[in-house]
Order: C-alpha cells, then structure tokens, then sequence
C-alpha cells in the first residue's frame, strides 16, 4: 500500500488517534477522527489495542505534522490489517477525509460500513449521523467533526461557489459549500453537481456557524451518494 516508515514499541496512548513509541516519536493515525461524544473510550479502545505491542509504520512520507507528529498508517507486528481499519470496525472512530489513495479509502469506508451496519460501538447511538432537516442540531456541533445525512433540495451557484441546500430556507438551514477549486475534483469522480438536486447524500466534515450551519467540501472522500430518494 504505502512505503515502510519504521518500527518500534507503543509505550504511551497520547489521544483517541495519537500514539508515542519508545524512541520519542510521536505518531498521529491516518484516515480517521474520533468522535467527540466518545472519546475516552476510543482512548480505551486504542491503548487496548496497542500500549506495549510492537507496531509498523506505513505511509506516503515521514515527513511530521506542524505538531511534530508522524502521520502513518499503523500495523500490528505481524499482522496485515491496519490499526485504522480495526477501530473502524469495532466502532470507537469515524472514517475521515484525508487518505488520498483511493484503494485505502475503500478498505475504510467498509470498515466503517460494517460497524455502522452492525451497530457496534458509537453506532449503538441513532445519533452519531445528523439528520440535514434538523439545522439547530447540527449547529450545536460547530467546529466538530460531524456526519450529516439528507435530501439535497437544490443546487445554487453564487459567483464561484456551488451551495447544494438541504432546506428552502437557504440562510438558516444546513447547507454545503462547494469551492470552485473542488469542482474539476467531483467531475473527475463522475458526480455531476448539477443533478444532485433530489438525491440523498451523506456528507463529513467540520461545521462552520453562519446563519445556518455549513460544511465545506475540500476532498472528495467527504461525500457520499446514498441510494433511494
């Protein structure tokens, strides 16, 4: 999948995706963020897991985050399926936005998917994805890391910005921006802005306060066409 970037053992859990080896480095996993409401246990989940097992590094570069940390996919020794794709599984993370291959992508967008179908862990809650129809909820979440799901009403352009509105109201209620610079990135997936009118998407991302609550798209991965109307 990616190149090797070392080695080592996992002696601190510093956060729900953070993790310190016994040579210092820190080490951030790739591809997933933990849930808000939820994140002593994802703590839990993931010391569980890997405090004093010997992990594998993975990734694109080596190069640190402005934190200092390393950005990798992990591996237990020995094993093939990545530390990511387990607490996916098991339900203690959400998918994130920010895997670019897309053969990764896949892999935890199914992992997710199974834990989500078979209500393990935070999806034991009927609310971890937002309903679109109920702004003030979402709104309440600002900042946060939030999956929303609904019918898309209608596709606006205003200058160089699409807006794909989940409301009639257009200010007050839940909305997605879509940059002009993201438009070349959605055809190239084959998803036609326009005929998004009337389908039912899920979206991912972090909620911006206006007058209503937005969401920007920045990366293909954060949205997802949903089947029926």
């Amino acid at each position: 999948m990616f190149a090797t970037l070392g080695e080592g053992r996992v002696t601190e859990i510093v956060d729900a995706r953070s993790f310190r080896l016994a040579d210092g480095r820190e080490v951030r996993l790739a591809g997933i963020e933990p849930p808000p409401d939820n994140a002593a246990a994802a703590v839990a989940t993931l010391g569980a897991l890997l405090r004093d097992r010997d992990v594998v590094l993975r990734g694109e570069d080596d190069a640190p985050d402005r934190y200092g940390r390393q950005r990798a996919f992990a591996f237990l020794a020995g094993e093939e399926r990545t530390v990511q794709g387990e607490l996916l599984a098991r339900g203690s993370v959400l998918r994130g936005t920010d895997v670019q291959d897309r053969d990764c992508a896949l892999t935890l967008v199914a992992a997710e998917a199974d834990a989500r179908i078979a209500s393990r862990g935070l999806w034991t809650s009927p609310t971890v994805i937002k309903n679109a129809e109920s702004p003030d909820d979402i709104l309440a979440r600002a900042g946060l890391f939030t999956v929303v799901e609904g019918k898309v009403l209608s596709v606006r352009q205003t200058g160089t910005t699409t807006y794909l509105n989940f409301a009639r109201n257009w200010t007050r209620g839940f909305a997605v921006i879509i940059p002009k610079r993201m438009m070349p990135v959605m055809e190239g997936a084959g998803i036609d802005t326009k005929s998004l009118a009337n389908r039912r998407v899920r979206v991912r991302g972090w909620i911006e306060a206006h007058q209503g609550p937005r969401l920007e798209l920045t990366q293909i991965a954060q949205i997802e066409m949903l089947s029926g109307n």
